[in-house]
């Protein structure tokens, strides 16, 4: 199966098949209904074998009579068909449930019941196409119940039609009081790939309240949220995630810090990246170093940031890293502090760091605006 929903979960396969054989139709003779009803308790008493053999021999006798051995043939046909899908044997039980249908005088009503369950028997089998023409010929004569518009689902979605499984999707949630997570992630994946992202993320979502054991369901959400522009909505999922356990490890808690500072959280994700430093949650390598300087720059917090990028600056030795110190402390009026880093970087060999010490005031001209004026701040993203 291409797509990773379990067909078992949606249909009802073998519902209607072991219904009273004895429909109203042309009248059957007191001993063909004494048989039918013995063969019947003999499946109930688990005989399939004897059943099925029994039932194949009358209906083949049965065959080219009159209307009244016509329709008994068919009810036997439905018998061995029976048996035959309690064994396991879903082919050959669809295929007699095609041959009873089929027969000429069979009321239509119960030859619709066959079809349905054909249907179901042949979407166990893989044969969507199949099963979902079937279903499709049903649902023209009958209105489709909760069950129904899953099973089209599934086979819509089985055949790429990802349009026709998400219609089909969203009226089965419709119908659904408490549709399992199987379903769930059925409806998801179809209205995914139909491009209905934010119908997607409200199943997903949904998702979610029995999703407990599956961190993966939460990163999901979380990622579909960030990709439908909403980082605030994703940081909050991965937060709730993250404190009922679900998430957890260095990788989880890297992307939590991200996820904050995507969401405009910023100061958050550096008070969480801190602890995780200083507890060695995370290591302390200079790309987390990094992380946590940008945080801070980001979150406004003048003396936190400063500190942050000197200490980046000092384990780099990068003069790139001194320069981007200097041109922060600059534009937030810390002179003392951007004259040295800008010296550094200058040092280092960094072009720009002339042009900004040039810029700088005179120790001795206090009021003299530095070259990003007195009230610019550098972009967090800078």
């Amino acid at each position: 199966m291409r797509h990773a929903v379990n067909l078992t979960l949606v249909l009802g396969l073998l519902a209607g098949l072991s219904a009273p054989a004895a429909v109203a139709a042309p009248t059957l003779s007191g001993g063909i209904i004494n048989d039918l009803q013995a063969l019947e308790s003999s499946l109930a008493n688990g005989e399939l074998a004897a059943v099925e053999r029994q039932a194949r021999r009358q209906a083949d006798r049965l065959a080219g009579g009159n209307a009244s051995d016509r329709w008994a043939r068919a009810l036997y046909l439905q018998l061995a068909a029976n048996a035959e899908a309690r064994q396991g044997n879903e082919g050959t039980a669809a295929g007699l449930l095609a041959t009873a249908r089929a027969i000429r005088g069979v009321e239509p009503a119960q030859a619709d019941r066959w079809l349905r369950q054909e249907a179901g028997l042949r979407a166990r089998l893989g044969e969507h196409e199949r099963a979902a023409e079937l279903l499709a010929d049903w649902l023209q004569r009958h209105a489709a119940d909760g069950q129904d518009q899953w099973l089209m689902a599934q086979l819509e979605a089985e055949g790429d039609d990802w349009k026709s499984a998400a219609d089909w999707a969203q009226r089965a949630l419709e119908n659904s009081r408490e549709p399992s997570r199987q379903r769930l992630a059925l409806a998801a994946t179809a209205l995914q790939k139909a491009g209905r992202q934010a119908a997607a993320l409200e199943v997903i979502e949904r998702q979610l309240a029995g999703a407990q054991d599956d961190p993966d369901a939460w990163r999901r959400a979380a990622g579909l949220a960030q990709r439908l522009g909403d980082p605030g909505r994703a940081a909050a999922l991965w937060e709730t995630a993250w404190r009922k356990g679900v998430l957890s490890g260095a990788d989880d808690l890297l992307q939590r810090i991200k996820l904050h500072l995507a969401a405009g959280t910023p100061a958050r994700a550096a008070e969480i990246l801190e602890q995780a430093l200083s507890r060695k949650t995370l290591p302390d390598t200079l790309e987390h170093r990094r992380l946590l300087a940008r945080a801070w720059h980001a979150a406004r917090d003048r003396q936190q940031a400063l500190a942050a990028w000197r200490r980046v600056a000092e384990r780099s030795g990068a003069a790139q890293d001194w320069l981007r110190l200097g041109q922060i402390a600059t534009q937030w009026g810390h002179l003392e502090v951007a004259r040295d880093a800008l010296g550094r970087a200058r040092q280092g060999g960094a072009s720009e760091a002339a042009e900004w010490l040039a810029s700088l005031p005179e120790k001795h001209d206090a009021g003299r605006p530095s070259r990003a004026g007195s009230t610019g701040e550098a972009s967090p993203d800078t």
